[in-house]
């Protein structure tokens, strides 16, 4: 008996780590001080443009879209979808990304899946400019199947203490904007999965592609679309539609005494979602609860401004929707 006959072989994790080397050194930022394999990752941030800089940090993973990712033998794509997920959490506080760790769990390693899943990665960072600076990789035989794998990722970013977002400047009457989504993002997938079990080649009236090309479009990072307002007075709160759907994530900046009216028709909705209520007969409820529904991240914007933002938005080819509006309980 030996480790690889337990299941675990320290060869393909060599492997791995020398497949991925010249890849992840693309996201290199200046910041950046040590190479990939060191027992950590440095980075030595330049705060010369901040006047007091805050670090945000943020944790989160792929969920269930993994299953399909798997089902369907693609995996180039699900790594971008964590790390657009985890610049959005921050940036709807303000802040821009400096750095990446991931976390990849597997009950078998195969070099090339994981190298596949790391471009991903690696893409993302690059277009966010933000640098992969490590990671971890764990083959579990036994806790994980075979093909199984789960996969995570943390962030850091700074922003300046005098313009962070935090909804305390919401006021009743502020506008609310919506930026479509890509689908389901990285959402929803446990319900969606029940509903379209074993239809992943099919397509609908109206779908473009099949059901599991839409279910495995890319969670979209909207940073590119929303930095030119950092620091903007007009901008009174940012949300990321993730769990718990539009009015659940807002909420959660919306000071007390306030709520939320929305305008549920709009926008229009992406066609796979109407596909899940439908052949799945799920609650309106649950759906709002549960999913984006074609809405990816909500600008609170003050009543005055909302003309001057949809230019903004529209100049940068950026599709926006008034969705509905701050009022008082």
């Amino acid at each position: 008996m030996d480790y690889k006959k337990a299941g675990v072989d320290i060869s393909a994790g060599e492997e791995f780590v020398r497949m991925i080397k010249p890849q992840v050194r693309q996201t290199f930022t200046p910041g950046v001080i040590t190479d990939i394999g060191a027992f950590g990752g440095f980075f030595q941030p330049d705060f010369s443009h901040y006047k007091k800089p805050v670090l945000v940090s943020s944790i989160d993973g792929v969920g269930t879209k993994l299953k399909i990712a798997i089902e369907l033998g693609q995996y180039d794509t699900v790594g971008s979808c964590l790390v657009n997920h985890c610049v959005n959490d921050i940036l709807v506080c303000g802040a821009k990304p400096l750095f990446f760790l991931d976390y990849y769990a597997c009950g078998k390693l195969t070099p090339g899946i994981a190298a596949a899943v790391v471009t991903g990665m690696v893409n993302a960072c690059r277009e966010n400019g933000c640098a992969l600076i490590g990671g971890e990789t764990a083959e579990m035989p036994g806790l994980y199947q075979e093909r199984d794998f789960d996969l995570a990722g943390s962030i850091v970013g700074v922003v300046d203490h005098e313009k962070i977002i935090n909804g305390s400047a919401v006021r009743e009457g502020d506008v609310l904007i919506g930026l479509p989504s890509t689908g389901l993002h990285t959402n929803g997938y446990s319900l969606a999965r029940k509903v379209l079990d074993g239809r992943m080649h099919e397509t609908f009236s109206g779908l473009e592609g099949t059901v599991g090309e839409a279910l495995m479009n890319i969670h979209r990072s909207y940073l590119s679309v929303i930095e030119p307002f950092f620091g903007s007075p007009e901008v009174r709160g940012l949300s990321h539609i993730t769990g718990g759907g539009l009015m659940g994530n807002t909420m959660r900046i919306v000071p007390d005494g306030l709520k939320l009216d929305v305008e549920w028709n709009s926008w229009p909705e992406p066609v796979i979602f109407d596909i899940i209520r439908k052949e799945g007969q799920v609650p309106e409820e649950d759906m709002r609860r549960t999913f984006n529904l074609g809405v990816g991240l909500v600008m609170i914007i003050e009543k005055n401004a909302v003309e001057k933002v949809l230019a903004s938005l529209k100049s940068q080819g950026e599709n926006a929707y008034i969705i509905g509006k701050v009022s008082r309980i």
